[in-house]
């Protein structure tokens, strides 16, 4: 794992984008320069549109969700986004060309080469994501503890990282209980520092409940760091494995001593111009779509085409949100709030589609013109529900610290959910959305959401 601004990535993410801009770059090159050796191109010219294509190209499959954390799809799904991919690249490749026009280079064998590059890398790119990990990029990794704890270590890793291999549990003298698989358990009577040495380990994952009575063998713990051993206890293996702080591994100390939850001034002022200029830029290009939609919500189900609800802010402060009217106007006829459901009988047709197409939330760039939300930030809930969570989630109340999003780390991490169960998963996201919050992290999620738009996940 490395961490670019205050975001966890893997390696492997990081070396499939350096490969696929390597591949359509020189690829590209290799064909003008040597196949096409006898046009009198300029080399400086051809550079610049290889660099300009392997850089649309690396935006394209972000958005299309080709390095993001481990997903599991087909390899049928994958060719199916390659498709995509392709598509997308006929116009981007001819739209550069006509920026910066080649002299000396037929346009025909020119574009022939762009997307014979792209071809080239996107047929390696779905064979790489459906093969065995190389050792280079594996994490062997030795987990201290056989209980509980170490189970979830061991299903989260194979769940979300095909580099981490398990080299094994190291048994804690103070757990009773075998939950991981036995033959796993290292029954070798040398001491965790030699095990560490003998296994060749490059992480130890500190997985135990108990702490006390000597369970933790911090020297030895120690003697591994110093030999270049990562040394991670539960909350920051989570933290860096899944992108998420896992709630039943957290403790205040961890919070408070720990790095991150930095909110400074120059952090606030940069995400208030970053929310103004894109918030502006977004509302022009919807206005289109908005006036449409608009349209379709009064032909189906008459007026107000807008919904008002009070909603709780930055420090607990309350501010109304604004979206297009999903629900018929009598859904909570009663005046009681209520979860919406998956399947939501309240929903009318024209809202079914909207919110599939997350367009209901397109008003909202009002409120973050306003100041009342940003683009990214945890989802604003209703004082009701937040009293209601704030008493049975513990540290619920920290995702108040910032403001609320339209887009989330929690919405485009976790699945669509409205219930307590839901809200305590999709805390341990926006806490470490509050951790390691950045521009960068705010473009992460704003490219995932373009995907969870273009895909439908999690929407409802």
């Amino acid at each position: 794992m490395v961490r670019l601004f205050n975001h966890w990535l893997r390696w492997r993410s990081l070396a499939q984008m350096l490969f696929d801009f390597s591949f359509v770059t020189i690829g590209l090159l290799v064909a003008v320069l040597w196949i096409g050796n006898t046009f009198p191109a300029d080399r400086q010219q051809i550079l610049v549109f290889s660099a300009l294509l392997g850089v649309a190209m690396l935006v394209v499959n972000s958005l299309l969700g080709f390095y993001q954390r481990y997903i599991k799809r087909s390899i049928l799904q994958s060719s199916a986004l390659a498709v995509v991919s392709i598509y997308l690249a006929i116009p981007l490749a001819y739209g550069i060309y006509a920026i910066m026009p080649m002299t000396g280079v037929d346009k025909d064998f020119m574009q022939l080469s762009a997307l014979s590059a792209v071809f080239g890398m996107l047929v390696a790119r779905v064979g790489s994501n459906h093969t065995a990990v190389s050792g280079i990029l594996t994490r062997r990794i030795l987990v201290f503890g056989t209980g509980a704890a170490a189970l979830q270590v061991q299903q989260a890793l194979e769940k979300s990282d095909p580099s981490a291999m398990i080299l094994g549990f190291f048994p804690c003298p103070n757990e009773e209980q075998v939950s991981v698989p036995r033959n796993m358990v290292i029954a070798s009577q040398q001491s965790l520092a030699d095990t560490a040495r003998t296994l060749r380990a490059d992480e130890i994952v500190v997985a135990i409940s108990e702490r006390r009575g000597g369970a933790m063998p911090l020297r030895e713990l120690l003697d591994c760091k110093l030999q270049g051993i990562r040394v991670l206890d539960l909350a920051s293996h989570f933290e860096q494995t899944l992108g998420q702080i896992r709630l039943d591994s957290l403790y205040a100390g961890w919070l408070i001593f720990g790095d991150g939850f930095r909110q400074g001034r120059v952090r606030t002022a940069l995400k208030r111009l970053f929310d103004l200029f894109f918030a502006s830029l977004l509302i022009v290009l919807a206005l289109p779509i908005m006036a449409v939609t608009a349209a379709f919500i009064a032909a189906e189900n008459g007026f107000p085409l807008l919904y008002r609800q009070e909603r709780v802010g930055l420090n607990g402060r309350l501010f109304k949100v604004i979206k297009f009217r999903s629900m018929r106007r009598d859904a909570e006829k009663d005046g009681k709030p209520v979860w919406a459901a998956a399947q939501d009988d309240r929903v009318t047709r024209v809202g079914r589609i909207i919110r599939k197409l997350r367009i209901d939330e397109l008003p909202q760039l009002f409120s973050v013109l306003k100041g009342d939300m940003s683009l990214v930030g945890p989802r604003p809930e209703r004082p009701y529900f937040v009293d209601q969570l704030t008493k049975e989630i513990p540290f619920y109340a920290v995702r108040h610290s910032v403001k609320p999003g339209v887009s989330g780390w929690a919405q485009v991490r976790y699945h669509y959910g409205a219930t307590v169960e839901d809200s305590a998963n999709k805390l341990q996201y926006d806490l470490y959305y509050i951790k390691n919050n950045s521009l960068f992290l705010d473009m992460v999620v704003l490219f995932e959401t373009v995907g969870v738009v273009l895909t439908g996940k999690g929407a409802h």
